[in-house]
């Protein structure tokens, strides 16, 4: 049995959304051939996700300053038992699934708070010598990603950020099996021209990943 993460970015309902339509017909045809998984489900807007923000710098402050869990304040106390919490459950999952929009060129600000979660020295990486090395070998991970225009081989394709920037973060903290499924031009084509370009993908990455 294999523990999968089912990360969603997008505040939209299922029917709304082309990634999370994407999604959800990833995960039916996923949990046919792999009955056996357990699939948790994160929707990074309705779930606690911290910010790095004064108090997370103030408690990594006082860490290196040799201070103890005890010495920082509520806030800061809260703020990082929660995000311990976070790359804790990420660590000990063996798939993820990122599902988001396209928004500005790159990723949902609350796709990037989890990111920012989980890109924990010690825990998911570390520094050498040699520079910094992953330690999440041997997972995998697929991003379905939709997107009002079209960047693939296209005059436009180096303002794609958004999931060229999850495939970079993710090899840097050690997962480098990585596939995506892109439905493009929501914005310019009719829904069922772009859901009928990726349902085949769809079934076919399900049998596999």
């Amino acid at each position: 049995m294999r523990k999968v993460l089912y990360i969603t970015a997008n505040p939209k309902k299922v029917e709304n959304s082309f990634s999370l339509w994407a999604g959800e017909e990833f995960l039916k045809s996923y949990k046919q051939n792999n009955p056996e998984d357990e699939i948790k489900k994160i929707d990074v807007y309705a779930e606690n996700i911290p910010l790095i923000d004064a108090d997370v710098l103030n408690a990594w402050g006082k860490f290196q300053g040799g201070a103890s869990f005890d010495d920082l304040t509520e806030d800061e106390k809260e703020k990082v038992a929660r995000m311990n919490e976070i790359v804790d459950e990420f660590i000990s999952a063996d798939k993820y699934i990122f599902v988001s929009p396209l928004w500005n060129f790159t990723i949902p600000p609350m796709l990037k708070a989890y990111i920012d979660n989980i890109c924990i020295a010690g825990k998911t990486f570390k520094y050498t010598e040699n520079g910094p090395i992953g330690l999440l070998n041997g997972k995998k991970a697929l991003h379905i990603q939709a997107s009002g225009s079209i960047y693939t081989d296209s005059p436009i394709k180096e303002m794609e950020l958004g999931d060229r920037y999850l495939k970079t973060v993710l090899a840097f903290i050690g997962v480098n099996d990585f596939e995506s499924i892109l439905l493009e031009g929501t914005a310019l084509l009719h829904p069922y021209v772009v859901k009928n370009k990726v349902e085949e993908k769809i079934k076919e990455i399900s049998r596999r990943f």
